[in-house]
């Protein structure tokens, strides 16, 4: 994205100063090496937010050369540890390109079927959250109390499909009912996002499930008061974008790369 762009989305400008745009890179192999960094510090991200569970979970993206190929987590290792050597990259069969670690059939089930249907998804985000999971429980959608649960709104789905997913076009279904949002409740499942890079995708799936617990936190105590259909719409107008999500993630990104050198010295 341009700083053209950039100045023309609607968003609360800082005082002083350029807003920071995304990377350009000198070629695709720069670029390669950026999204799987970006992919193993979402990860150990997500393990900081106790987003991680067990074998369960998965965040893909995708190759930037080979547009059928996917980076992914293999199978079994905590999100804490990984490191972007682990990776394994993948393409819409299963088949692997690169890495020798099993990876989960749902992962491949879910991501390479929205990674083939929506040519748009450059990174999705998946696993089993405890807010996501209880609001999963219940078949419908993030109310739009306040600003942060703006972001969602007309801007994810509920999806009916399978509690373990192993159908190889369940992806698929699942970005069909998704069309171009970029967010989904999977019902008795858990949450997905969706992005135009790893922390679009990453940071909306954080903000998700914090959303989801705050709903769940002010439904327990009362009655709640939904902001009105214009002004959810007005504030998702400026605070919605794959942009700003984006944006949203380099603090995130930054502090991690501080505490793990094993990163930082590839960034």
């Amino acid at each position: 994205m341009g700083h053209a762009e950039v100045r023309e989305l609607h968003i609360p400008k800082p005082i002083g100063g350029r807003l920071p745009e995304p990377p350009v890179f000198a070629s695709l192999d720069d670029e390669r090496q950026h999204r799987k960094l970006k992919l193993a510090a979402a990860f150990r991200i997500f393990a900081r937010f106790g987003l991680a569970e067990g074998i369960a979970g998965h965040i893909t993206v995708r190759d930037p050369e080979f547009h059928d190929r996917f980076w992914v987590n293999p199978y079994a290792q905590h999100f804490s540890s990984i490191h972007p050597d682990d990776l394994v990259c993948i393409d819409e069969e299963a088949n692997v390109y690169h890495g020798t670690g099993p990876v989960n059939a749902a992962a491949a089930a879910i991501h390479c079927g929205i990674h083939g249907a929506n040519p748009n998804v450059v990174a999705a985000a998946h696993t089993h959250t405890p807010s996501g999971r209880a609001f999963s429980a219940r078949a419908r959608l993030l109310a739009p109390l306040n600003q942060e649960a703006c972001l969602f709104y007309d801007d994810h789905v509920l999806f009916r499909g399978d509690v373990v997913v192993l159908a190889t076009d369940e992806g698929r279904r699942i970005a069909q009912t998704m069309g171009t949002r970029r967010a989904a409740v999977l019902l008795n499942h858990g949450l997905l996002t969706v992005g135009s890079s790893v922390d679009a995708a990453a940071y909306r799936f954080i903000a998700m499930e914090r959303c989801c617990q705050v709903q769940l936190l002010a439904e327990a105590a009362g009655p709640i008061e939904p902001l009105s259909d214009e002004d959810a719409r007005t504030t998702h107008a400026q605070l919605g974008s794959d942009y700003v999500a984006w944006l949203s993630f380099q603090g995130l990104y930054q502090q991690l790369l501080r505490d793990s050198p094993d990163l930082r010295e590839l960034a």
